[in-house]
């Protein structure tokens, strides 16, 4: 197991921590239930807002929040979870994907989970009512716009990259995605017919220079509680708004001295993940080409079943996700890898909560568990203990309660 370092504090358990099974019923499954509490009298007490989403979403969420749970009651914190309807779940139960309410409690909240969006069944809605239009929504109106995207090529896993070993080995890059400018999200849109009367779909990148600036001032910080290096991609050979990007940034490096900064084209940038992905510290890029590189480099990693991500504003709560999609084709069979969300749960502690002690218990007992070999279908090869859902979930959960063990 990787070397980690964990900050231990005092504890007292009230009710020992159980684990019982049951059996999934037809449909969702039912998960296995935790028995534990926090300290009496909790030093802390936070109010999260559950988005389990669709898809796989509900089962990640469902197992993310039995850590979440375990995790408070070995460090005297208090959770209040309320659950609300977003994506194709909001659709069908309201009408519209994401609903005033919703909003609403998850900026009252401290922080959001959210599990993931969308699904066949709604692919053919207009565009206001597809789920994903309600996730483009959420990040709005939460002025979220900065979005982490770490990847990490743990030891347990390099076999389960597609790179070779000596390419893999060692990788640890953080994506900083610019998440509520660009393209998604810039006017003019719409469609139209040209000259010719042929139907046309359009789109407009575009940026301000205060957007620009405050995405930098996140990567060059990131950067420098990092190694230091920072790359920004862009396609300012072509892109007016990148070549403004480019100036921005370029201006911005003069107040980071100790953090290296260089330019990459974004074309040249997904063959170098791909060619040298060590070369690589921090990333900071527009919304459309963080989508795409963050999700290249979750497969240098082994599975994007592995990558969380946290987006982060100025204020108010951050929103906490795995990168993965609804996977609808495993939806409800218990075959979904949870670690993504399960590590969210941990950026949520760290980047939104500054619990950093609860967050290295959950990283750590992800470690443990894949240390002993299990593995999801995603990440499963000759010789691993292929497990579902739920009994990686349980996995992590032992893990956790093992420390507490330890430190009795």
């Amino acid at each position: 197991m990787a070397s980690l370092q964990l900050n231990l504090k005092p504890f007292r358990i009230l009710t020992p921590f159980k684990y019982t099974s049951s059996s999934p019923s037809s449909g969702t499954p039912k998960w296995g239930k935790i028995q534990c509490s926090a300290t009496s009298n909790p030093k802390k007490s936070y109010n999260i807002t559950l988005l389990p989403g669709d898809g796989i979403g509900p089962e990640v969420v469902s197992v993310a929040k039995q850590v979440l749970n375990l995790t408070a009651s070995l460090e005297g914190i208090e959770f209040k979870y309320q659950e609300m309807p977003v994506g194709g779940a909001a659709l069908d139960l309201t009408g519209v994907p994401l609903p005033e309410e919703t909003l609403s409690v998850a900026k009252q909240s401290d922080a959001i989970l959210l599990g993931a969006i969308g699904g066949y069944k709604w692919d053919a809605n207009e565009k206001h009512l597809k789920p994903e239009t309600g996730l483009l929504q959420l990040r709005e109106g939460l002025g979220v716009f900065a979005n982490l995207r770490p990847a990490t090529v743990l030891p347990q896993l390099i076999d389960s990259s597609t790179l070779k070993r000596e390419v893999a080995q060692g990788v640890d890059l953080m994506v900083v995605r610019e998440l509520t400018g660009g393209i998604y999200f810039g006017k003019p849109r719409g469609f139209g017919k040209n000259e010719n009367g042929d139907e046309i779909g359009f789109n407009t990148e575009v940026y301000a220079t205060y957007e620009i600036d405050r995405i930098a001032r996140v990567a060059f910080e990131t950067a420098r509680k990092r190694r230091g290096k920072l790359c920004s991609v862009d396609k300012a050979n072509v892109l007016e708004a990148s070549m403004l990007w480019r100036k921005r940034v370029t201006m911005m490096a003069s107040e980071y001295p100790d953090v290296e900064l260089t330019h990459m084209y974004v074309d040249n940038a997904a063959m170098q993940l791909i060619r040298d992905p060590k070369q690589f510290d921090t990333i900071v890029t527009n919304n459309i080409f963080g989508d795409i590189l963050s999700d290249e480099a979750s497969m240098l990693t082994g599975s994007i079943g592995m990558l969380p991500s946290a987006s982060i504003g100025d204020s108010g709560p951050g929103l906490y996700e795995p990168i993965h999609g609804s996977a609808p084709d495993i939806a409800g069979q218990d075959k979904a890898n949870p670690l993504a969300t399960v590590l969210s749960v941990a950026m949520l502690l760290k980047y939104g909560l500054q619990e950093e002690a609860a967050a290295k218990r959950i990283e750590n007992a992800v470690l443990e568990t894949l240390d002993k070999g299990f593995r999801t279908g995603d990440l499963f090869s000759t010789g691993m203990k292929l497990v579902g859902c739920k009994e990686m979930g349980e996995q992590v959960l032992r893990s956790i309660d093992s420390q507490r063990l330890a430190a009795v």
